[in-house]
């Protein structure tokens, strides 16, 4: 699962294979890809991450906590793509895709938690997924993706 292009906006988002949202890995990489727009257009980020969430949308909170966390380190979604590492400042390989620790399913059936791994972070990072049963469709439920990591060799003033 990989895309050749990330998408700038709702409709590039759309036309993709993954858009169908059938899975949770697929999910997660859109989230990834959406999360990735945001230092270039920061409303066409929120049109994506509104269309993954689904019936719900994203919230005012949601919004500022995305303000907060761009403020400062812009590469941290681009972390998550495959070839992407503080030595070559967070420079994805292509076509872009993610490496998934896990997948995990909770006890209601309905959740599935995706463990992503970042080449800046230690552990694994999760976006949490729910099932529209009616559709069969994983929407966006929560992602805990944006917290801090290494920063890139070019911003490291001990590089």
């Amino acid at each position: 699962m990989a895309i050749a292009k990330l998408p700038v906006n709702l409709e590039e988002l759309k036309k993709l294979g993954e858009s169908k949202l059938s899975t949770p890995e697929e999910t997660a990489l859109l989230t990834v890809a959406a999360l990735c727009a945001y230092p270039a257009d920061k409303n066409a980020c929120i049109e994506m991450l509104d269309y993954l969430k689904g019936p719900e949308s994203v919230s005012e909170y949601e919004k500022q906590f995305l303000r907060d966390r761009f403020r400062d380190a812009d590469y941290v979604p681009r972390s998550y793509l495959k070839g992407a590492t503080p030595d070559n400042n967070y420079t994805p390989s292509t076509p872009y895709d993610i490496t998934i620790k896990t997948v995990k399913k909770s006890e209601d059936e309905n959740y599935c938690n995706v463990y992503l791994i970042s080449g800046g972070a230690d552990s694994p990072r999760e976006v949490r997924c729910r099932l529209k049963p009616s559709t069969g469709q994983w929407f966006l439920n929560e992602q805990m993706l944006l917290a801090g990591i290494r920063v890139p060799k070019a911003a490291d003033p001990w590089a």
